[in-house]
């Protein structure tokens, strides 16, 4: 019977020295580890920078009243001198309700009704030009109220400190990964050498130097981590994509806002896997070779 499909041409590497199995799998699963620590840093930096944001387009003015005059009124006056100051959107006094809808996460319902609440004004100021502490500071003095200007820029540095530090833990997750990549291939390398010393002390014979020796390890070893890259992405991108769909428009909750761009973050992922296979496979086999070249 003649056969249709022609037969697959024997590699030169015996099947001993190919990628097991469970190294397909290993590097499979570090790869959808490394792309999902590279989601969630991308997600978190996403969540500080709008809250930095957010905070920067916000003020909150503590007003104390003067005597004979009472504290709702002392905001009231805050709030409009501060509407008319550039670089501010809105200004509104806070009422006792809304000051203690603010306060009820942190103190609870039980000491709110006999606890005494600041007066405070809050101001939404301009994006684009956003008036700073001192600008607000400068104009409530002018009109003769007493109060404090707090332009979060506290909270906001902490945001940013925060969403920098996030970004070192995310990419030291990666490298992490990527070095134990590494480890579990150069291993697997020297076992394949060690499996395959016959064949490779053929091609010795027959003329292939250390060289090419180490080129056919490294295009082994470089496929099969390029295909156990592809699986730990497409693995990790149908996660986001589940989550993505599962928070709605919010990505999965606002402390991490998924969004589809993360799955671009993905595609270089099979490549850099490939690339750490194949420098790990070289070092490897050339050391092996080497040290054999130096006890013969």
């Amino acid at each position: 019977m003649i056969r249709l499909v022609p037969a697959r041409r024997p590699g030169l590497l015996p099947p001993a020295a190919a990628g097991e199995p469970w190294l397909m799998t290993v590097i499979a699963v570090l790869c959808f580890l490394a792309c999902l620590a590279a989601v969630a840093g991308a997600a978190a930096d996403r969540a500080a920078q709008g809250w930095a944001r957010q905070l920067g387009a916000e003020a909150t003015v503590q007003v104390r009243p003067r005597v004979g005059e009472s504290g709702a009124t002392a905001a009231a006056r805050a709030a409009e001198t501060l509407a008319g100051v550039d670089g501010v959107e809105e200004a509104a006094a806070l009422d006792r309700k809304a000051a203690e809808d603010l306060l009820r996460p942190w103190l609870g319902d039980a000491v709110l009704p006999d606890l005494p609440l600041p007066f405070l004004v809050a101001v939404r100021l301009n994006p684009e030009a956003p008036a700073s502490a001192l600008t607000l500071s400068r104009a409530l003095a002018e009109a003769g109220l007493d109060a404090s200007v707090d332009d979060h820029s506290l909270w906001r540095g902490e945001v940013e400190r925060s969403a920098r530090l996030i970004a070192l833990l995310a990419a030291a997750a990666f490298l992490a990964i990527a070095l134990a990549a590494g480890a579990a291939i150069a291993y697997a390398t020297r076992a394949g050498l060690a499996a395959g010393r016959s064949t490779i002390e053929t091609l010795s014979l027959n003329g292939a130097t250390d060289a090419r020796i180490a080129g056919l390890f490294m295009r082994r070893f470089g496929l099969m981590a390029l295909a156990a890259g592809a699986i730990g992405a497409a693995g990790a991108g149908l996660l986001v994509i589940f989550l993505r769909f599962l928070g709605g428009s919010e990505g999965l909750t606002q402390a991490l806002p998924l969004a589809w761009s993360d799955l671009l973050l993905l595609s270089p992922c099979p490549l850099l896997a490939a690339t750490v296979a194949v420098l790990a496979a070289r070092f490897a086999a050339l050391k092996v070779l080497g040290s054999d070249r130096q006890d013969g």
